[in-house]
Formats: structure tokens, sequence, C-alpha cells
């Protein structure tokens, strides 16, 4: 029986469990996953104007994490945007916005959508802002940063970035830093940090991939690979240059900068405008070279060609990184991800002792300088047999409680929906209850007898509407308890079983 989540022909394995244990298995389901809610840690670039919702949703159906690129975009688009892709797909995305680049009472009001809607996350880049950091912390938003230096990785971190995203000089599209990929990568990685670390930058191979988490790395970034597939929204000249490109047709240079400020870099492919047939980028004149639904576009801007341009597409901005000239073919983003991450695999087999899956255990192996099959529990950051025993039981206690709430409610609430809805809660949690039974009587443990207070408070309250939503906010902390601890998890049985608890209260 072949992949059936992420269509990778070369391996066999049996069922969901079976697909999640081969990438544990060689590395490939990192602590990133578990908080962005993806099955491998490959992040779709939030690149502006092509990662639009048909991208980010077959992306994230893939397995992997999607970002729309919002850059400069209308509120009403972005809010269209979000909800088409709520309408493909349930797994969580984010939106991409760039402060530097939008007019601040533009950007205010971009953030203000994603606020609003409640998106899963929100990606900033350049001129990374405090105040924005805190007012998406506060709302529970999580904050991912990308930075081109080690300075820069600091200063996101201390205003409360949740993940980086160290871009490498080889990036295509706009590149805030002047390192190579693997440079700045081990330059933040060096900060010891327990936020996680994506890289981007020419990765267009499964191999890069490997090659990233063997170097610290919990995930990459990737943008061009992206691009050319047949979801993305940018125009099939752009795609089709970037098939045919060779190494000599990437080039980094500032003749698109309209709209960015001065010294902005860009990773695009040479076409007659970088090869200087018009003249000074920087002369206070502006040509119209085109136009996309209505608005003008000028030679020397930052717009790439899209589905919806007309012009002259030879003279726009065709980003690409230096890993475009490995991309030879225009598959889906599902295809597209099959051969990353069966690549990706063929690239760590050799590094991990063949075992029956069932038989392997959880191994990051973003820590080459260690054995990690030899590391014992402490080391590498994984709870003692105690510390599991104590976390399963204080999740047991909440199911318990959630589950005489939600039977309670089942029976006093007039609204016939919410009645049902309690009831399949109330079957949702004496599942989990049993789940967690089992797995401390597997470890030998005793189920603790202690009772907490979660029912008694949740009764308390007159309103049945406001006791549907406290019952809501402690499924909530039940799943954001998972997602904290599944990172400290080392056996594979139960981190399947985590995790298939977490997507019940999810949902």
């Amino acid at each position: 029986m072949h992949m059936t989540i992420f269509g990778i022909g070369k391996m066999s394995v049996r069922g969901r469990e079976g697909e999640r244990l081969e990438l544990m298995r060689y590395g490939l389901h990192t602590k990133v996953c578990d908080l962005l809610g993806c099955d491998v840690p490959v992040v779709l670039a939030g690149m502006g104007g092509v990662a639009r919702a048909n991208l980010v949703s077959a992306v994230s159906a893939a397995g992997g994490y999607g970002i729309l690129g919002m850059v400069r975009e209308s509120p009403e688009f972005i809010r269209r945007q979000i909800h088409e892709v709520r309408a493909q797909t349930e797994k969580d995305f984010g939106v991409n916005l760039i402060p530097a680049a939008t007019p601040r009472d533009l950007f205010l009001k971009e953030l203000q959508v994603c606020l609003e809607e409640r998106v899963h996350s929100v990606c900033l880049f350049w001129d990374l802002d405090d105040e924005v950091i805190l007012r998406l912390r506060d709302n529970e938003i999580l904050v991912i940063c990308q930075v081109g230096s080690r300075q820069e990785a600091i200063q996101a971190l201390d205003a409360g970035a949740q993940i980086l995203i160290a871009q490498g000089v080889e990036s295509g599209g706009h590149v805030r830093g002047t390192q190579a990929r693997l440079k700045l990568l081990a330059d933040v990685v060096s900060l010891e940090r327990d936020e996680p670390i994506l890289t981007a930058g020419g990765i267009a191979r499964g191999a890069d991939l490997a090659d990233a988490l063997n170097h610290g790395a919990a995930g990459i970034v990737m943008g061009t690979s992206f691009l050319v597939t047949q979801e993305a929204f940018a125009h099939d000249y752009h795609k089709g240059r970037i098939v045919e490109a060779s190494p000599s047709d990437i080039i980094y240079t500032q003749d698109f900068h309209i709209n960015w400020p001065r010294d902005a870099y860009v990773r695009v492919l040479r076409n007659s405008v970088t090869d200087g047939d018009y003249g000074d980028p920087f002369s206070s004149e502006r040509q119209i070279i085109g136009e996309d639904s209505g608005r003008v576009l000028y030679r020397f801007g930052t717009d790439s060609p899209l589905q919806s341009t007309i012009g002259k597409l030879e003279q726009m901005a065709l980003y690409a990184g230096t890993g475009a000239a490995a991309i030879s073919n225009i598959p889906t983003a599902a295809e597209r991800m099959g051969e990353i991450l069966a690549e990706a695999i063929d690239a760590r087999r050799e590094a991990i002792p063949q075992k029956p899956i069932g038989e392997v255990e959880s191994i990051d192996l973003a820590s080459p300088s260690c054995t990690a099959t030899l590391a014992g529990n402490e080391y590498m950051g994984f709870m003692a047999h105690e510390e599991v025993v104590n976390f399963l039981n204080i999740l047991l206690e909440a199911e318990r409680a959630g589950a005489r709430a939600a039977v309670r409610l089942a029976i006093d609430t007039n609204d016939r929906r919410q009645s049902v809805e309690m009831r399949e809660t109330h079957a949702n949690e004496v599942y989990c209850c049993r789940l967690l039974i089992d797995e401390l009587d597997a470890l030998g443990a005793k189920v603790s007898p202690r009772i907490g207070d979660f029912y008694d408070k949740l009764m308390a309250i007159p309103s049945i509407d406001e006791r549907v939503v406290f019952l809501a906010k402690g499924q909530r902390w039940v799943a954001r308890k998972i997602r904290e601890n599944l990172p400290k998890i080392r056996s594979d049985r139960l981190h399947l079983m985590l995790a298939e608890m977490l997507s019940l209260h999810d949902r």
C-alpha cells in the first residue's frame, strides 16, 4: 500500500500510523511540525501574489504548512483569501505581512483582519515591530519572523517570535541578509534558544531538506520550488523561464525596487532590465509596462507577473532562488512535496540503523554531535518515565472532567444542535480517557485518583452558553498542553496517541 497522504510511491507502509512512523524514523517529523500542526517540516514561503489560496491549501493538504503572501493587499482581499483557504482545507495556515513594503495605515488594516479572523500564524519580514508581535501573541496567534542575520534573530526572539526563518542569500525574491544559508543557520542555531529555526534559500531538493536537518534546522521554507507548481498564481511565462533557467541566469540585484526601501536586494532571473537595456533603474521617470486587475505596473517595479497580469512580462521581476537551476517540471504541489520527501528519506537512510518501524523510537537528528540512538532521555530533552506518567494523569483528569461536563450540558441545553455537539464532545472525551488509561497500563503505572475542580467551576456558571465556552477553554488547555509536550515524548506509540488526541481537541 503506497503512502496515501504524501504520495511517495517508493515506500510501502500500512496506513496513516505507518506513514507518520516512517517520517519519524528518518527525522522528518520535528518539533516545529507539532507547533504548526503539519506532518512534515516543509513550509511554503509567503510569496506575494503567488502564494494564494489554491497553493496554500494544496501545500497544507500535502502535509506541509502553507502561508498566504499578502504584502500590500487590501484588507478585503486578505479576508477573502483566508476564507477561501478555510473552504478548501481544515489544516492550519499562516499569513505573510511585510511592514517595510507596506504603508503604515494599510499594514495596520491588514493586521486587524488577521486578528479578527484569528489566523493560526502571521509571518513578519523586514523592519520587525515589537508592538505588532505583542499584539499577535496577546491574541494567541503564532508569530513567525524571517531574519537575515544573527543580530536580527536575537531581536526577533527577544520581541517574542516563536519560530524563526533564517533566510540565506541564495533565496529568490527579496533578500534580507548577505550570508549563505548554512552559514546563517549555524549562526542562529548557536544562540541555543528553544524556538525552532527554519532555513530558507536555494532549497529545491529532498537532499537540501536532509542537509538542513543535519545542520540543526527544524525544517525548511521553500518558495521557488512551489512557485513552479500548477496551483501557484504565477504567470505561466514566469514558471517556464524558471524551468529553462541555468545557474548563470539567476542574479542578485537592486534593479527592481519601486515600493520597497532603498538597498532592498532581490534575486531574479536575468532579463532585458537587468542587462541594462533601459538605463538607470533609479531615475525619476517611470514607464508603464503592464497592468494587473486594473493596477498599473511600472518598469523596475517589484511586481512579478501573475496569472492576471498583462503587458511586457519579460521586463518584470522574475523572482527565483539559486535552486531554480534544479527545477525541470511543473507538477502539482502534492507531487512536488512527494518528490522532496522521497529524496529526503533516501538521503537519510544511511544515517539511521535499519529496524522494523514499530521498534524505532522518535529520533531528532538535528544534533549530529551525538549518537541519538544511544542518548538517554534527559540528555535528549525527552521526559523521564515518571514525568510521562504524571503528564498522562493530568490529561486524564482533564478529560474525565470534560466528559462529565459535556454529558451534563447535553442534557441541560435546549438547543438541539448544541446538545448533539455536546454528545459528540462527550464521546471524544471518553475515547481519550480510554486511550490514556490504556497507555498508563502499558507503562505499568497507576491511574491517579485525584479529582480536580473543573467540573464544579463549570456547574457554578448559570448560563448554558457560558458553560459551553468554559468547556471549550478547557479543551484548548488540553490541546495546548499536548502541543507543548509532544516534542518531549520519545515513544512513537505515545507520540501518535497524543497526536490523535490533539486532532480531536483542535477541531
